[in-house]
């Protein structure tokens, strides 16, 4: 499998909250790259072709990042760690990109997907979801991009935990303990039966 995406940035000399302002005024995100060996290298992220990739590669999928130091570039896979926005517009602001080395797991926040309509649902009762995301441990190019949850064969006080999610292989759950992710639940709940156990 090859790194198909590539993000072309410049190394940013200045820094502070001047220069900053600046550079998005030129449609320029400031970022940090953090390099799989531990270093920073601030950089600049032309606006557009960002928002782009973001769209395109969100936190789970690997992109080759291009770095132009005055002329000489060089090109790392990386992940997006993570973005800030502009509290009302939906601009970047801040942007930080993790290196990544190909042959070692990482650990990533995996958006989830409930699909389907459970049969619980259809007699009455109420879809709980807890988690919005789960996170996976895997190869940086194995890493899916979202886990899908088929909610249909559940029936009334049925759950899946973490530890039922259907992962692609070579990937593994990350949790401390087996937490629920969706539930369908009985309306008469709140009657004092049935409450879920701490």
């Amino acid at each position: 499998m090859s790194i198909d995406k590539t993000l072309s940035v410049q190394k940013r000399e200045g820094c502070g909250k001047g220069h900053s302002g600046r550079l998005r005024s030129q449609d320029m995100v400031p970022g940090v790259f953090y390099t799989a060996d531990g270093k920073n290298i601030t950089v600049q992220a032309p606006a557009l072709p960002l928002e782009k990739i973001y769209g395109d590669a969100g936190h789970t999928t690997v992109f080759n990042l291009e770095i132009n130091d005055n002329g000489s570039k060089s090109v790392h896979p990386v992940l997006i760690w993570q973005v800030q926005r502009h509290p009302y517009k939906k601009s970047f602001t801040h942007i930080d990109f993790y290196g990544v080395d190909l042959d070692k797991p990482v650990k990533v926040d995996v958006p989830l997907e409930f699909t389907g309509v459970s049969r619980g649902v259809k007699l009455g009762g109420l879809l709980e979801t807890y988690r919005e995301s789960v996170r996976l441990s895997s190869k940086p190019m194995d890493m899916p991009k979202k886990v899908v949850v088929d909610v249909t064969d559940m029936g009334i006080n049925d759950t899946i935990n973490v530890a039922d999610l259907k992962l692609p292989e070579n990937v593994n759950a990350v949790y401390d303990q087996n937490y629920a992710i969706v539930s369908v639940i009985s309306k008469s709940k709140d009657s004092g039966e049935g409450e879920a156990a701490e």
